[in-house]
């Protein structure tokens, strides 16, 4: 599954990059992050590998993050593997004007198992979810 979600955020390009580009920012956009820790290669950079853990109710998700593409401030691209899901995350931020940013995320689902059953079944709570994480992206940048 491949889809493509847009923000507009109220901030320069150069500030939303600086907040979005600094990991100890991720747990106060993030809901359910308990840990992020790079344990592979250069923190933030191509190739680099990150351990993510979250808490979603009872559940704890753990996935790796692999910094595909650093460009920034244009892009940021970035897979993330749990398990029988594997995500390519590809993000864009178009400055707008002075003080706007537009903050295009594409990304494409490739998931086995009852995970497969799950976005056959409910592609539009996939949808849904990433873009609440941009709006509290968005949410937490212009506060």
């Amino acid at each position: 599954m491949k889809y493509t979600k847009e923000v507009k955020i109220n901030l320069s390009r150069k500030k939303v990059i600086s907040l979005f580009d600094n990991p100890d920012n991720l747990v106060k956009w993030q809901k359910g992050l308990v840990s992020f820790e790079t344990f592979s290669g250069k923190p933030g950079q191509p190739g680099a590998k990150s351990k993510l853990k979250y808490k979603m109710g009872k559940r704890e998700i753990e996935m790796v993050e692999t910094i595909v593409k650093r460009n920034l401030p244009d892009e940021f691209s970035g897979t993330y593997e749990a398990k029988n899901v594997w995500n390519l995350v590809e993000n864009y931020f178009e400055e707008v004007d002075k003080n706007t940013t537009n903050w295009r995320l594409e990304t494409e689902f490739l998931c086995k198992g009852y995970m497969r059953v799950m976005v056959f079944l409910m592609p539009g709570m996939f949808k849904k979810q990433t873009l609440q994480t941009m709006l509290d992206f968005k949410a937490f940048a212009e506060s």
